[in-house]
């Protein structure tokens, strides 16, 4: 029982008492197939915001609550008024950043599945985002914004993962060409949906800093990028002021 409580922690074990207390055997299996704790639960605390999640999402990371701290920083200092979150999964990023200012935000995802789970998770938290399907690969949002936000799959093939991700879609996960895939696709096509003197803020593997600034300022030579690290000290937010 210790090394379950030290792996999931007290309070997620007490939370899945309760929620499985006819069939904790089964939670007990689970995790020594190393389930995600969060999928058992069903939901996440994502920065006093509660996003409800299954094996349809990726899991919010702490890391991306640093991304929303910032983002929302860095947007104060701006006149913003349109935002389109790309890949959005749960939702947790575009319904948090609509709690937290007046933008009028889109956000979009290639799976069906998620975006049913990203509606449901704005609806809940009573946030009004208009969600769509597209596949940002093979076509191009039909309007633009002000800002474009980003937190789209970078791990590499060969890269060593915690062994909870392959329950995870993997297709929020890894991406081609060294895990710069979506980097390349997104800066590309925001010459198109991006407005003049818009951002692209970026969540980012913590080796890609560097190609993603020579892909972003192939496109925009004169832009001024920020880059921020997160708790471990990895570079892993990318702000691209065009």
């Amino acid at each position: 029982m210790n090394n379950l409580i030290n792996k999931i922690g007290q309070k997620n074990l007490e939370l899945l008492q309760k929620i499985y207390k006819d069939n904790i055997s089964y939670v007990y299996q689970k995790l020594e197939e190393n389930y995600p704790v969060q999928y058992l639960i069903g939901y996440v605390d994502f920065y006093d915001t509660k996003i409800k999640v299954n094996a349809d999402v990726l899991i919010p990371r702490f890391e991306t609550e640093l991304l929303i701290e910032k983002t929302l920083k860095f947007l104060k200092t701006k006149n913003y008024q349109t935002l389109l979150d790309i890949g959005t999964g749960s939702g947790a990023i575009a319904i948090v950043l609509k709690k937290n200012t007046n933008l009028l935000i889109d956000a979009l995802d290639v799976s069906e599945a998620s975006l049913a789970l990203a509606k449901t998770n704005a609806y809940e938290n009573n946030t009004s985002i208009n969600f769509y399907k597209l596949d940002i690969l093979n076509e191009i949002p039909p309007k633009k914004y002000d800002c474009l936000i980003s937190n789209p799959p970078y791990v590499t093939e060969t890269e060593i993962v915690s062994p909870e991700t392959r329950y995870e879609p993997q297709i929020a996960l890894y991406a081609k060409n060294d895990g710069l895939e979506f980097y390349d696709r997104i800066l590309t096509i925001s010459r198109y949906i991006l407005n003049e003197h818009g951002s692209i803020i970026f969540e980012i593997g913590a080796t890609q800093k560097e190609a993603i600034k020579k892909i972003a300022l192939k496109i925009y030579p004169k832009a001024i990028i920020t880059t921020y690290q997160d708790f471990n000290n990895y570079d892993r937010f990318m702000f691209i002021e065009t």
